[in-house]
């Protein structure tokens, strides 16, 4: 993948989640020009959001140093930067999906499923012949 310039900052703020929250460790990743697939792992095991209305809900809160609350503040930080950097229309979609992942095996898997998913680029359904790219 070659990185836009946004996907450059991406990257930078990717690899500053753990300065940010220390019971998190990286593990690993790929900027894709329009999402990006990350594994956090997390020292302590929280949940990440406390109700379970959907959003958006005044009710809502998120768990403090939760996988929630690690990709809030990553996706506000690439935000802020994208706005006062003149890209406004940057934007992320509503929510992320995530795994718990629970063995050795699963992990594998999972980061072999990251380093291969740039050569699937070409056949995603998101990618309309190389339209703007977001990331």
């Amino acid at each position: 993948m070659q990185l836009s310039k946004i996907g450059k900052i991406t990257r930078n703020f990717w690899r500053e989640i753990p300065k940010h929250f220390p019971n998190v460790a990286l593990n690993e990743f790929i900027i894709m020009p329009n999402h990006l697939h990350g594994i956090v792992v997390i020292a302590e095991n929280k949940a990440g959001v406390q109700n379970f209305e959907p959003l958006p809900s005044r009710f809502q809160h998120i768990t403090p140093h939760s996988l929630g609350s690690i990709i809030r503040g990553f996706k506000i930080g690439v935000t802020k930067w994208c706005h006062s950097n003149h890209y406004e229309k940057f934007e992320w979609q509503r929510n992320f999906y995530d795994h718990i992942i629970r063995d050795e095996y699963s992990l594998q898997n999972i980061q072999e499923y990251v380093r291969i998913n740039p050569l699937k680029w070409e056949n995603d359904c998101h990618n309309i012949d190389h339209a703007e790219i977001i990331l």
